[in-house]
């Protein structure tokens, strides 16, 4: 059964650091494209970070640029997110999850992230 958990998430005071893990099992990912997403209370699931097959590539939400950091370790099966100087509005669930042909796929249940002011 493929699967993809979430972790790292918490309690972080504005200006402060998180770094989320994703990690997968029941088969590898290395080829494929991993996306971070962000879930706000009330709010749809906006893509916020993608990082390409070999960690050469990424992208970034104009929201987080500057801020976030996403990077892969294919011989863990793991892709991270790395958060700086959060602020309230990253308070939510974030997701990770793989491109596939029919769009992100295998979406993990989440992990949590608040930040106070």
């Amino acid at each position: 059964q493929v699967q993809l958990v979430e972790s790292g998430g918490g309690l972080v005071q504005a200006g402060g650091s998180l770094r989320l893990s994703c990690t997968a099992s029941g088969r590898t990912f290395s080829s494929y494209t991993m996306g971070w997403f962000h879930m706000a209370p009330g709010q749809n699931r906006d893509l916020v970070a993608t990082i390409n097959w070999s960690g050469g590539s990424t992208n970034y939400a104009d929201s987080v640029k500057g801020r976030f950091a996403i990077s892969r370790d294919n011989a863990k099966n793991t892709v991270y997110l790395q958060m700086n100087s959060l602020n309230p509005e990253d308070t939510g669930l974030y997701f990770c999850a793989v491109l596939t042909i029919n769009g992100y796929d295998y979406w993990g249940r989440g992990t949590q992230v608040t930040v106070s002011s």
